[in-house]
């Protein structure tokens, strides 16, 4: 993307009106990190936006005409800066009226410098008018790892050769809606809007808010008007155009609908049906309703990036689009739950600059962990957590990382990461922990009724946190939000002299940070389990408690709530026990990530435990990594295997079972094999001809090329993957 920077200083701001001009710096080799981004200056704020769009498929053009309503933020101006990337500007001039007054202006390619016709003062609204041509594929931009695009509108398909729909849709994120459209493309502008599309009458429409109105024109086209009666941010403003079917559902009165390509329609409920038990799940743990006056999700092709939280109008990318084979073995229920939770945390009340972008993206992430524990129970929850914080260290070097409220980066981009993802889920889950959620929901409450409507800071959920709970917060925000790093705690545990003893360190690199830590500890004495809070906040520390016996086994941060590491002398009997009798998720998969590397006999029990573990991603693990030579545990392991390759609910624990067994050359298997390539999920398929191999390669090949080529286009990328896994 273009990365655009504001040249402000504090002589010349409001002379500037702290206009966005592109970098444009001699020396190429400064290091942009080094500069502090600002949040965008208001001098003029946005009202209303009017749009009356048409399209151009041959050129990739759209033809707009553009009423835009405006204020000065609060000192009078004659000036206006938007921004307008790369189109062709025909006419700009201000409403009085019914007359129209043609404006001076520049235009660089990238932004609109317009002169007013006279000074405007905070309480005057004033109206222009814009008749331009966007060409987005002709803009020479780049996009990022996280959205691979910035041209703001797609044109798929437009001359309907390829094999795929004809589309056109946009994606705003992060200062692309001005491709398409003038603006004040920030994220802490907000303004209602009215969209007017004219289309080929044989397409559906989707836009943000209502649909007012649907005008059959004489040449064949139709006219749609999309009104938002709400203030939101130009970026999540959304069109898209196509063929497609729309489900309807409802959610409190409110219209909730699904729109898919024609193919997918019947499997509309099966892909988004849980969506109006969300917006019931969200909207009372927050206490505020769902704000919006309909709810959308619709699936595009070729998308620039997974999904986006365009207000009360989400776009999926299309593997959420799925048929019922394909969703036997897998649904986008996760992004689904994240988009949604968007609607509150990033549309209702949105981060007012790219680096508060943790008040959009950690909450949403959050919200996703929370509806898993909703819907599937506790241990669902932890899974989605751990997999949060399996994340987050992958985006640490030796307990390195940036902060999570950042200022300083290179590209606003790159705050689309696994810090604001997931950690920043995981910090909100830990402060939920210390908090309790009575309070911790209060707050969030706070912070969206206070700021409904507007954009939002980090601070701002601080404040909202300390006048719920009195409490002063800013040592957690300072340590959490705006220091970066995670502590990495190397831990021994002992006992003498009836006393258990804690010996910690934090031996995360000496550049980060020492945290302060307050943590819970379970103590396991004869079946009896003893809870101490301890407060770990110096590089070395030592704790000492009275117990009445060595404890069987010693849980540190049994809730589990760290925002780091841990690397302790546990050895595989601690593991086991840990596994059978402190079996939250995080004990059961690290016990068993551990077995895994372990060939003894106490390490293949717990593999054994594994395969009966009630989540499937740990019965997977299991399977792959028992020891079959163990005889000791073969007899058991095998009788498990042969229940999950037959019976088990999830299809990808069934095809590992089924490879697994095949693995063991015993040729009263290949009935399993050939039975499982009748099965209606590509899994076990996959796993079927997979295992067959293993008896006979002509067999497996013959069987494989007796597949309709829809299962075989789905199939063969499977066996590909058990090929490649050792």
């Amino acid at each position: 993307m273009n990365k655009l920077f504001l040249k402000c200083s504090l002589f010349s701001i409001v002379l500037l009106a702290c206009q966005n001009i592109e970098a444009q710096n001699a020396d190429q080799n400064k290091d942009e990190s080094s500069t502090y981004r600002v949040t965008a200056l208001k001098v003029n704020d946005l009202v209303h936006t009017k749009l009356d769009v048409s399209f151009d498929y041959g050129k990739r053009y759209l033809y707009g005409k553009e009423w835009l309503t405006l204020k000065p933020h609060f000192y009078e101006t004659d000036s206006l800066t938007l921004d307008a990337k790369g189109m062709d500007i025909k006419e700009i001039a201000i409403i009085q009226g019914k007359s129209k007054t043609s404006l001076k202006f520049t235009n660089d390619g990238e932004q609109l410098f317009i002169t007013l016709n006279r000074k405007y003062k905070s309480t005057e609204n004033y109206t222009i008018f814009i008749d331009y041509t966007a060409k987005p594929d002709e803009l020479k931009v780049k996009g990022s790892k996280a959205i691979t695009d910035a041209k703001g509108l797609y044109f798929i398909n437009p001359d309907g050769k390829d094999d795929k729909p004809i589309q056109i849709w946009t994606q705003g994120e992060t200062e692309a809606s001005s491709a398409w459209f003038p603006t004040i493309d920030k994220p802490n502008q907000k303004t209602t809007s009215e969209i007017a599309m004219t289309v080929d009458a044989k397409y559906t429409t989707l836009s943000n808010g209502k649909l007012a109105s649907q005008k059959p024109n004489a040449n064949g086209t139709r006219t749609d008007i999309w009104k938002m009666d709400l203030p939101h941010s130009p970026y999540l403003f959304m069109m898209a155009v196509g063929d497609f079917k729309i489900y309807k559902d409802t959610y409190n009165g409110k219209e909730v609908s699904y729109y898919l390509e024609p193919k997918y329609a019947p499997y509309a409920k099966q892909i988004f049906g849980k969506t109006p038990d969300m917006m019931n799940f969200y909207s009372k743990m927050l206490g505020v309703e769902y704000p919006w006056v309909k709810y959308a999700q619709i699936v595009a092709r070729d998308y620039v990036s997974g999904a986006m939280e365009n207000t009360s109008a989400t776009l999926h990318g299309e593997y959420v689009q799925k048929t019922a084979r394909e969703l036997i073995d897998d649904n986008q229920e996760s992004t689904i739950a994240h988009e949604l939770f968007h609607q509150w945390f990033g549309d209702y009340v949105t981060a007012e600059s790219w680096s508060n972008l943790t008040m959009n993206e950690s909450f949403a992430t959050f919200g996703e962990v929370l509806w898993h524990g909703h819907d599937a129970g506790q241990d669902a929850e932890d899974r989605s957590r751990y997999e949060k914080l399996q994340n987050c260290l992958r985006s640490s070097k030796n307990g390195v990382s940036p902060p999570l409220a950042r200022f300083y980066y290179k590209n606003r981009d790159d705050m689309f990461d696994n810090i604001s993802y997931s950690k920043g889920s995981i910090i909100l889950y830990a402060i939920k922990n210390q908090m309790g959620d009575a309070a911790f929901f209060k707050s969030l409450n706070r912070y969206l009724t206070t700021n409904a409507l507007k954009s939002g800071e980090t601070h701002q959920l601080r404040l909202a946190m300390e006048d719920v709970t009195g409490k002063d917060w800013s040592p957690y925000f300072n340590q959490w939000y705006y220091q970066g790093g995670n502590p990495i705690l190397n831990v021994e545990y002992g006992f003498a002299n009836g006393k258990a003893t804690i010996a910690v360190k934090q031996v995360q690199d000496n550049a980060t940070q020492t945290f302060s830590l307050p943590l819970k500890v379970d103590f396991y004495v004869n079946g009896t389990k003893i809870r101490k809070d301890i407060l770990i906040d110096k590089r070395e520390q030592n704790f000492s408690f009275d117990v009445p016996a060595q404890p069987n086994f010693v849980d540190l941060d049994p809730d589990k709530i760290l925002v780091g590491q841990v690397l302790d002398n546990k050895k595989v009997a601690d593991y086991l026990f840990q596994y059978k009798n402190a079996p939250t998720y995080y004990n059961r998969i690290e016990a068993i990530k551990y077995a895994a590397n372990d060939k003894s006999h106490e390490a293949q029990l717990i593999l054994l435990a594994g395969l009966e573990d009630q989540q499937d991603d740990l019965r997977i693990l299991s399977i792959k990594a028992i020891d079959l030579s163990d005889n000791q545990i073969k007899e058991a392991a095998l009788k498990s295997l042969l229940n999950i390759a037959k019976n088990d609910k999830k299809t990808a624990s069934r095809a590992a079972a089924i490879v697994k067994l095949a693995s063991t050359g015993d040729a009263s298997y290949k009935g399993l094999m050939q039975e499982s390539i009748k099965n209606q999920s590509y899994n076990v398929i996959a796993g079927g001809i997979f295992g067959l191999s293993k008896f006979s390669t002509d067999e497996s090949e013959k069987a494989l090329s007796s597949l309709d080529e829809d299962t075989k286009k789905h199939v063969t990328p499977l066996i590909k993957k058990f090929s490649s896994q050792k």
